[in-house]
Formats: structure tokens, sequence, C-alpha cells
């Protein structure tokens, strides 16, 4: 069994700051790390590889330093690692971007599982794993709650906020990982030193010219979607006492009030 297991280097903060000027994120100073689904994502591809002795190759799109959190992937225990890396994949949106990750599938290929977590922190789309699907003409599931092997087919468990569902998929297909479907594992020390050797180059870089896609569909100019603008909102909370003789009388007062509101 081959799996694939899409990752992204994101903030780790939950207070985002927004260049006023340029509308972007403010990411000085702010550490990175992988997205926490897609942790997630990497912890269930790794429990298939105890269980089948199934190969794990990690992809990811983004600037040089994505390294870092592919070299922490490998350390858990990946066995290969790609970079998708190039200027002309800049400004891209989830359209984009997942034209040029299946497109980076496909040149990879004899897959039969990817895992994507569910959604970026910093972005909270939830829409690269589907699209990427697809794209590669493939089934997929989202939420994946537990992940089973039965045979040459896949039962996964999808949560929902009314229920679970118990999905039965054919490979090759896509799953999306949620953070109750596992617990992450810790790299070991052994894997640690072997993964930072300064010695050796454990990343292969994937460029615009290594894959097969239209240039028409990546990057800024290729993207169906951009941002118009970008802020944190502003929170204000206001508070207002009411007046009364006797609590019917404040009663009246606050119901009065709520339906000038159109609350009520």
């Amino acid at each position: 069994m081959n799996i694939i297991v899409c990752v992204k280097q994101v903030p780790n903060t939950n207070e985002v700051k927004i260049n006023k000027e340029t509308g972007t994120l403010i990411r000085e100073g702010v550490e990175s790390i992988i997205n926490p689904d897609d942790k997630n994502a990497i912890e269930a591809a790794l429990v298939l590889k105890e269980q089948v002795g199934a190969k794990v190759t990690l992809l990811s799109m983004g600037p040089p330093q994505a390294k870092a959190a592919l070299k922490e992937g490998l350390a858990m225990g990946a066995d290969e690692a790609y970079l998708l890396s190039d200027r002309a994949f800049g400004g891209s949106d989830t359209w984009a971007t997942a034209t040029i990750i299946a497109a980076a599938i496909e040149k990879i290929g004899n897959y039969d599982v990817i895992f994507c977590g569910r959604q970026a922190i910093d972005g909270d789309t939830a829409q690269v794993g589907p699209e990427v699907a697809e794209f590669l003409g493939i089934p997929q599931v989202t939420y994946a709650k537990d992940v089973k092997l039965d045979g040459e087919d896949i039962l996964v468990t999808r949560y929902t906020e009314n229920a679970d569902f118990l999905i039965r998929v054919k490979t090759p297909c896509l799953l999306t990982a949620i953070k109750e479907l596992n617990d992450p594992r810790f790299p070991t020390v052994a894997k640690i030193i072997e993964v930072y050797d300064e010695q050796k180059d454990n990343i292969q870089v994937l460029t615009f010219a290594d894959i097969d896609v239209d240039p028409t569909q990546i990057g800024l100019k290729g993207s169906p979607t951009n941002v118009f603008r970008s802020f944190v909102p502003v929170k204000e909370k206001h508070s207002e006492f009411i007046e009364g003789s006797n609590e019917n009388e404040k009663a009246k007062v606050l119901m009065e009030k709520l339906a000038a509101l159109k609350l009520i």
C-alpha cells in the first residue's frame, strides 16, 4: 500500500494579525508548525503503515522554509517527502492549490490512499482536500473519525454534527482527518538524528517545470477567487441597565427594547 499525506505549514497562533496596507497575514515573529489536522492525517497513515507495511509519502506546497514541517513528518516515521515550491505557485487560491497538488500526486503516482487534514487553521476553508479528490477523479470521505482496513476496502467512520456514518470506500481514495481520529505521535530521538542530519538532503523539491499543469490555472492570475480585503474584526461590547420601579416595569421596558430591535 502506498499512502500520500498532504501537509501544510501554518502560523502557530490564534491571534491573527493583518498588515493594513497589504491585507496579508503578518508572519514575522510567529512560529510555524504543521497544521494540527495534518498531524492527525500523518498519524493515520503511520498506523496503516504499521498494519500492512505501507509506504508513507508527504507532500507540501510552500516556500523553502516549509521543509521544516516535512522534516518533522519524516521524524514521526514517514518514508519520503516532496515540497512544491515555485514563484509560479504564489497567490494560488484553494482551486489553484488543489490543481497543483493533484498534478504533483499524478507525477508521484502509484497511490492507494491520500490523507489530508480537514482544514488549515490559517484559512479554515476545508476545500483543498475535496478539490484534489475531484481533480483526480477518486472517491473521498471527509471528517474521518475512524479508519479501518477491511480486505481491499477501507471502512471510514465519518463524523457529522447529527450522527456518525460508517462508509465503505474503495481505493484509490482521499480521506480528510479530524482531531478525534487519533493522537499524533512524537518523533523518536533516533529519527530526529537521522532526519536532521545536515549532510542529507531528504526533501525532494518539485517546481512548475516538474509537473504537468496548465499555467493559466495556477497562481494569482489563475485563481478564480481573490481576496478583496482582509481584516481582523473589531469586537465591541455595549451594556445598558434597564431602569424601572419594579420587576414588572423593568420586564416591560426590556420587551419594548427587544421588539424595537426586532429580536422578538
